[in-house]
Formats: C-alpha cells, sequence, structure tokens
C-alpha cells in the first residue's frame, strides 16, 4: 500500500495534540461523578428520632438503581451491622424504593444507615444518614470518607471515559472523511494515523473502563481490577454488557479500517511506471462497490458504537427513553461526524498533499448537515435534560449547558469564515498535470537534453533535503506526474538513440545518448562509465555509429521521481504560499481546537446531574426536612453586661412539630455551670417567611434555674426563629436569636 509520508517530527506533534486534548478534558471531567440517581427520601428520615425501632429502612431514589444484599447497611451506636442482610424490593410504579429488615428488639440509641447503588446511568451513588431510637447518642458507627466513583479509581475511570470520547469521534469522523469527502486521503498516512488511533484509543479505554468498573462501583481499590469474579458480575449489568458489545463492534471495525486503508486505497493508486494500464470501467466499478460497502458496514458499526453509549448513559433512563436513546445515537453521529472530520481535515491540510476544493465543499456541506443535527437533538436533550428555563441558571448542569451551547456558536462562526476561504480556493489537480507534462517534455528536448537533466539534477541537489522530506508528504503528488514524467523520459532517451551516426542530421556532437542518461549512467556502474569514456566525443568531428545499449527502464523511472519530487516541492511551497490555502488552514485549526474544548464540555456534562434531577432532588429535600419532626436543642451564651450577668442558656423543644403540641424546657447556668436564677425570661417565636410572630411562649418556673412551657404550637414547619430575653436586674437585659427547624 502506497501512502504519502508524514514527517516524524510532525507525526510525534499530532499523536501529542490528540492525546493532549483527551487528557485535557479527562482531567477536567475526571472529578468523582455527581450522583444522576438521588436519594429522595427515607424511612426513618434523616435525623428522625422516633419512639421504637422501625421494622425495616427504607430509601426512596429519584431514578432506577442496581442494588445488592449488602447495598444497605445499618449500624449500630458501636458499629456493628444490625440489618438482616437481605434487600427489600418496595418499587412500585414509578416509585424506586428499596430497603433492608432489622431484628425486633433494638436498643436506644443513634443508627447509621450507609447505603450505595448504580443509577441506571452507569454512575455509582453512595450516601449515610442516621436516626435515633428514643433518644439521641453517641456513634462510633464508620462511615467511609470516600464516596462511591472517587478518588484514584474514578479519576482513571473518568480518564477512560473521556479518551473513549476522542477515540469514537476520530475512528467514525476520520473514515467518513475519507469515504464520502475525500477518498484519495486513504492514501495520506496522517490520515490513517489519525483513524488507526482512533480505534486503538477506543478499544484500550474499553478494555479498561470494564476492569475498572469493580472497584469503580465498588470498593473503590484498584487492586480489584483483577478481581475476575467481580468482572463476572460486571458482565451481567447494563453497562458491562454495552462495553462488550463495544468491544465486539471494534472488532468488525477492524476489518472496515483494513479494508479502507488496504483495498480501497489501491484504487486511489496512479499507476506505477512500466506497469500495465487499468480497465478504467473496471477500477470504477471496483471502487464504487468498495465505497458502497464501506458506507453502509461502516454506517452500521457507528450506530452500533453510538448505541452502546446510549444504552447505558443519561438517555437510558428518565422521560421518553425510546425517543431519547434514538435522539442520543444521532447526536453522538452528528458530533463524530464533524469533529472527526474537522481533525481530519486539519491533517491533510498540515501534513498532506493539497487538498481539492471540492473535498472541502463536499465536507463543508456534511459539516453543516451534523450542525442541524445536532441543534435539533440538543434541543430535545435540553428540555429532557433541564425542564425549566430557571434551571439553565440555578444549576450546575444548567450552567455547562450554556457554556456549551455558547461554544458551539462560536464553532459554527468559524465554520462560516472556514466556507468562505472555501470558495476562494483554486482546484490543485488540474493546476498540477500541465506542470509535470512540462517538466518531463523538457528531458526530451533534442541535443540540449543532456546540458537541461544536468540542470535538473544540479536543482535536485541544491534541493534534495526538502524534495526528500517533501517527497514522502507529497507522494498523491508524486504518483500523479510518475506516469507522464516516465512516459516522456523513455520517449527522450528512446528518441536519439533512433538518431545516432551519420543520419542525424543537426546533432552537435555524438548524439547516442542524452547528457542525462550519461551523467547518470557514469555516476550508476563502473561498465556505464567505462562506456561513456570510449565515446570519442565532439573532438573527432566524426559521428560514432551507435553502440548504446536499450535504454535501462529502471533508471527512466528513477529520472521520473527525481524530477517529480522537484515538482512536488515546488508545489509544496507554492501551496505555502497561496493566500487562500493558508487561511483555510487557519480557520480550520481554531475550528478544530474550539471543537476540542466542546468535547472536553460535553464529557464533563455527561457526569454531571442533569438539572431536572437536581431540581426534583432540593424539592424532596425539602419536602423531607419539613416532614422530619424531631427534638431540637439549642445552647445560647448570653452576657446582660451587669454583675452576674453572664450565662448559658440551654433550651429544648419537643417534638418539633407543627402538627403538634410542643413542650420547651429551659435552664440557666452561670460561667461555673450551676444552676442561675434570673428575675424574668421571655421566648418568642417568628417566622419571616411567612410573617408569623412573634408568637410568646411564656415559661413557668419548675425549680431553681429550670423554666417549663408546654402546649407551644407552631402552625407551620420550616425555620423558625426563637427570641429569649434574659434579665439578671432591673436594667440589665439582654435578647439573643437562634434559629431553629420545625417539621411536621
Amino acid at each position: 500500500m502506497v501512502t504519502t509520508g508524514l514527517r516524524p517530527g510532525r507525526s510525534a506533534v499530532l499523536r501529542l495534540l490528540v492525546v493532549a486534548v483527551a487528557l485535557a478534558g479527562a482531567l477536567l471531567g475526571a472529578a468523582p461523578a455527581s450522583a444522576h440517581a438521588a436519594l429522595t427520601g427515607s424511612t426513618p428520615a434523616q435525623g428522625a428520632v422516633v419512639d421504637r425501632a422501625p421494622e425495616q429502612v427504607a430509601l426512596t431514589f429519584s431514578e432506577g438503581v442496581a442494588m445488592g444484599d449488602d447495598s444497605i447497611r445499618v449500624l449500630d451506636p458501636k458499629g456493628k451491622r444490625v440489618d438482616r442482610g437481605k434487600l427489600l424490593k418496595l418499587s412500585s410504579g414509578n416509585v424506586v424504593k428499596y430497603g433492608a429488615g432489622l431484628p425486633a428488639g433494638l436498643g436506644d440509641g443513634t443508627y447509621t444507615v450507609a447505603w450505595q447503588a448504580v443509577s441506571a446511568d452507569s454512575h455509582p451513588v453512595s450516601g449515610a444518614f442516621t436516626f435515633s431510637v428514643g433518644a439521641p447518642s453517641k456513634t462510633t458507627a464508620a462511615v467511609p470518607a470516600q464516596k462511591a466513583g472517587g478518588g484514584l479509581v474514578g479519576a482513571l475511570y473518568g480518564i477512560a471515559r473521556a479518551l473513549a470520547y476522542t477515540g469514537f469521534v476520530l475512528l467514525v469522523g476520520g473514515a467518513a472523511f475519507v469515504v464520502a469527502c475525500r477518498p484519495a486521503a486513504a492514501l495520506v498516512r496522517s490520515v490513517q494515523r489519525l483513524v488507526v488511533q482512533g480505534w486503538a484509543l477506543l478499544t484500550g479505554t474499553t478494555v479498561a473502563m470494564l476492569l475498572l468498573r469493580t472497584p469503580y462501583t465498588g470498593s473503590g481499590d484498584l487492586a480489584d481490577v483483577f478481581d475476575f469474579g467481580g468482572l463476572q458480575q460486571v458482565l451481567i449489568t447494563k453497562p458491562g454488557a454495552a462495553l462488550v458489545s463495544r468491544l465486539l463492534l471494534l472488532a468488525a471495525a477492524a476489518l472496515l479500517v483494513a479494508v479502507l486503508f488496504g483495498a480501497y486505497a489501491r484504487t486511489q493508486e496512479p499507476a506505477e511506471p512500466g506497469e500495465e494500464p487499468r480497465d478504467a470501467t473496471a477500477l470504477a466499478r471496483q471502487r464504487k462497490d468498495l465505497a458502497f460497502g464501506l458506507g453502509v458496514g461502516g454506517l452500521i458499526i457507528a450506530i452500533g458504537l453510538a448505541a452502546t453509549w446510549a444504552m447505558a448513559e443519561h438517555a437510558s433512563t428518565g422521560l421518553q427513553t425510546a425517543v431519547a436513546m434514538p435522539v442520543d445515537v444521532l447526536h453522538l453521529l452528528a458530533v463524530a461526524t464533524w469533529l472527526g472530520g474537522l481533525a481530519a481535515l486539519v491533517a491533510s491540510l498540515y501534513w498532506g498533499p493539497p487538498v481539492e476544493r471540492a473535498a472541502v465543499r463536499r465536507f463543508s456541506r456534511i459539516a453543516f448537515g451534523s450542525v442541524l443535527v445536532l441543534v435539533a437533538t440538543g434541543l430535545y436533550q435540553s428540555w429532557r435534560q433541564v425542564g425549566t428555563w430557571r434551571a439553565l441558571t440555578d444549576t450546575t448542569y444548567g450552567w455547562l449547558l450554556l457554556l456549551k451551547a455558547g461554544l458551539v456558536v462560536v464553532l459554527v462562526g468559524i465554520a462560516w469564515v472556514s466556507r468562505r476561504w472555501t470558495g476562494r480556493l483554486a482546484e490543485v489537480p488540474e493546476a498540477e498535470a500541465p506542470a509535470a507534462e512540462g517538466a518531463g517534455a523538457a528531458v526530451t528536448e533534442g541535443a540540449g537534453a543532456g546540458e537541461k537533466a544536468e540542470a535538473a539534477e544540479g536543482d535536485e541537489e541544491k534541493t534534495a533535503a526538502d524534495a526528500d522530506a517533501d517527497a514522502d508528504a507529497e507522494t498523491g503528488a508524486e504518483k500523479a506526474t510518475v506516469g507522464v514524467s516516465a512516459a516522456a523520459t523513455v520517449t527522450a532517451t528512446a528518441a536519439p538513440t533512433r538518431a545516432t551516426g551519420p543520419g542525424a542530421e543537426g546533432g552537435t556532437g555524438p548524439g547516442t545518448v542524452s547528457g542525462t542518461e550519461s551523467k547518470a549512467a557514469a555516476d550508476e556502474t563502473p561498465a556505464a562509465s567505462a562506456s561513456a569514456s570510449d565515446d570519442p566525443g565532439p573532438s573527432n568531428g566524426t559521428p560514432t555509429p551507435d553502440t548504446t545499449d536499450t535504454p535501462n527502464p529502471t533508471r527512466a523511472a528513477q529520472l521520473a521521481r527525481q524530477q517529480a519530487a522537484l515538482d512536488s516541492a515546488r508545489t509544496k511551497r507554492e501551496r505555502d504560499a497561496d493566500p487562500e490555502r493558508l487561511g483555510l488552514r487557519r480557520s480550520v485549526l481554531a475550528e478544530a481546537a474550539v471543537a476540542a474544548v466542546v468535547l472536553v464540555v460535553t464529557t464533563v456534562l455527561t457526569a454531571t446531574e442533569p438539572a431536572r434531577t437536581e431540581e426534583a432532588v432540593k424539592a424532596a429535600s425539602a419536602g423531607q426536612s419539613a416532614t422530619a419532626a424531631r427534638p431540637q436543642a439549642l445552647t445560647i451564651p448570653f452576657d446582660t453586661g451587669g454583675p452576674h450577668g453572664k450565662g448559658t442558656a440551654r433550651l429544648a423543644l419537643a417534638p418539633g412539630s407543627s402538627t403538634a403540641a410542643n413542650t420547651l424546657q429551659l435552664r440557666l447556668a452561670d460561667p461555673s455551670g450551676k444552676a442561675m436564677d434570673v428575675p424574668e425570661v421571655k421566648i418568642s417565636f417568628t417566622q419571616k417567611a411567612k410573617k408569623l410572630g412573634p408568637l410568646p411562649a411564656v415559661p413557668r418556673k419548675v425549680s431553681e434555674g429550670r423554666w417549663r412551657v408546654s402546649g407551644v404550637r407552631l402552625p407551620v414547619p420550616g425555620q423558625w426563629q426563637v427570641s429569649l430575653v434574659v434579665r439578671t436586674s432591673d436594667i440589665d437585659q439582654v435578647t439573643e436569636i437562634k434559629n431553629v427547624k420545625i417539621g411536621r
């Protein structure tokens, strides 16, 4: 397979650029994944105090989760596990609820509930809360400080996810660019490497994610990547099945890539010097058949690869999943076609032969269609994940979505500039062919052919470094001129041979071999040198009979390649001096840079809790906090400023409910901790949100330093202000205000 070369330094720069962009996206998105399924309620509630131990603990989630027998653990005040160790499935309808049974006879104290699950979009979630039986107590239960999906394993998994997106974009978009926009790019080594590296990147990261799933969703210990028992469990989950399906599709993709840069690329090669001409009709039919097979097969594989994300990410859960998953597939394909094709265009413009205007225009049309698909699918996904206009500015997901939308607008603007540069391009191949023919004709000029060939070789020596370096990068142009130059050279060397001897009128010397042929043959072999030295030369003044053999086809091809290298170097210099192509390269590079940032933001978005879920969790948390009736205890230091005016007030309100009468107990103590009597204390409650109060609570003294109020009724749940007035003398008085949360 003949390919155009890529300079080693530029090849390294290309690989470094791809990896750097992907790593940047991964590092920005490698923080512990925000929970996409969230705990919206529990029984008992967080911080609740119950009279007797419940029969079970129940957890309610915002969306579907996967849990096992060890997913919910209940620990007593000493840290001992007391639940029955069997998961209870309590879901009904759209309510996602799981629980754990508790034995009878649990003692009083504070119990800790630790839970861990995997949300329907493949992200691990975890948390813990406490409730008390009888009265709160100290607890020594240890709760993991690291959340599920965090730490080193979470960072590695985040990097792998970002690199997987990058590999998908390069593989699908690069291959689509070759098949649909520029078939000649199948011979460009930089494009080949881009697509192959995309395949390798996606394959490697898929295997890594499969191995990391066990510690990512479980212990968080990196050593568990070798837990093959855990891997077995991963394979039967939805994310595991998606990753395995991706690997199978990548195996088929490898065959298509081999055909793309093998059989299909060979149909784009010009004929070799001396090679029998190929049947143009048969070659065109072969190209068409291969392009059709690659297009259909590639589309099926690309859809399958995109579906492995759709079936395990945001689209697989929530509203309208039957619509959301196909829309997500279209969104991913549009992103890959646009950004991956853009990467292939950048590689062609910077590290390949001149790109035809028609190819750029075809990509421009395809990119425009991809943008339309992105806008349509993006609007639907935004509505589905955000829900309300307010969520765009009140949630992290909304802000990221606005940032992504702004970047896409910038990207479309730069693409419009690139489209304008494309309209100014001159067609490259039509300008190169006459130049190649002229170069070949120059070698065949009659008696002066030797001098002109020597001059050409002199030019070749002067530009050897540039020509050699550019020859590999310009093989497409070289191939286009080889046939012409070779044919012309053979004609040039054969014609003087037939005109040798006395009948060669107009000759200015021996005329038996062109100057180029004689000089090159002298450099090539001693035998040829000796033959040249036996030539009597012009000093004899008499033509010599022809003793030269038939021209060497190998040498003719070598001369043609040298001339083609010179033409390629000249063409490249002219191309680089073309302001239109220079402007196009710069605008496309800027477009690719913004596209890389869009890819980073997209990666972060997939690891962020959707705005609709975040809003639901906030509402549920507010409702749960309002319904969580629990005793309240406040410690209020005070200082009236007079003698013996310093002390501490301890206020207890039980049950802390808005639906029942509360009992308030107050105790005052001096700095030494002894009970402290004062002439007067006053207590009142105010809720500014509802414009209620102040509602007075008149305390009744029950003993030294102790007061009590019965039947305190607070009409609505929520945040209340407690105002405590302490008077220690006729003129020394202070008012202290504290907040207290009242439930139902």
